[in-house]
């Protein structure tokens, strides 16, 4: 059998949830190349990588017609992974894919390779979602990881934070700057203003 990764959606990152759970080290994280890789050789069909991908970018195909059929969806597909950054700024979560807890902030974010944003909140910060900005308007021209974190009083004295949400922006695990409070969408070229300023 033979896996198939859809990296045009796949944020290609180690911590990707089809490597913690494959048994036999088919998908693994290849530090050298600094990308996730393959051994179809140990590939025992499983599909436990398949399952647990949450923006479904994981295939693991039976054979050699399914292999070229999904090969060919593949390179058609036209998306990005931007276009799943759905989730909007201050607002309740949407897609699962991005939104982590607290104790994988270090592995998520901190261990990452990647220019990583983190959205923090909690409960009492989540405003309406029809005024608030999409995070796709905000970070889709930017080669970046997006998460989304429900924060601990624990982190957010941590990191300083003084008011939620908070957008944070790391690189290789330090802190680049941050954004506090909500901002409608009225407000949307000020915040991106000021997300410029820090990631450039």
């Amino acid at each position: 059998m033979s896996i198939l990764i859809n990296f045009k959606i796949c944020d290609n990152a180690k911590e990707c949830n089809g490597v913690a759970v494959c048994p036999t080290g088919a998908l693994y994280w290849n530090a050298e190349k600094k990308s996730l890789s393959i051994d179809n050789k140990k590939c025992i069909s499983c599909r436990k990588c398949e399952k647990n991908c949450q923006v479904s970018a994981i295939h693991v195909v039976r054979d050699e017609k399914e292999y070229a059929k999904i090969e060919k969806e593949l390179k058609e597909d036209p998306r990005k992974m931007s276009d799943l950054f759905v989730d909007r700024y201050g607002a309740q979560p949407i897609h699962p894919a991005f939104l982590i807890s607290d104790d994988k902030f270090q592995l998520e974010v901190l261990e990452s390779d990647k220019l990583v944003a983190v959205e923090c909140f909690n409960d009492d910060s989540i405003a309406c979602l029809l005024k608030s900005i999409s995070i796709k308007r905000l970070l889709g021209d930017y080669p970046i990881k997006y998460r989304k974190m429900m924060i601990s009083g624990e982190l957010i004295t941590k990191l300083k934070i003084k008011k939620l949400p908070s957008l944070l922006f790391f690189k290789r695990g330090k802190l680049l700057g941050k954004i506090e409070g909500y901002y409608a969408s009225d407000k949307k070229d000020i915040l991106v203003e000021k997300i410029k300023k820090i990631i450039g």
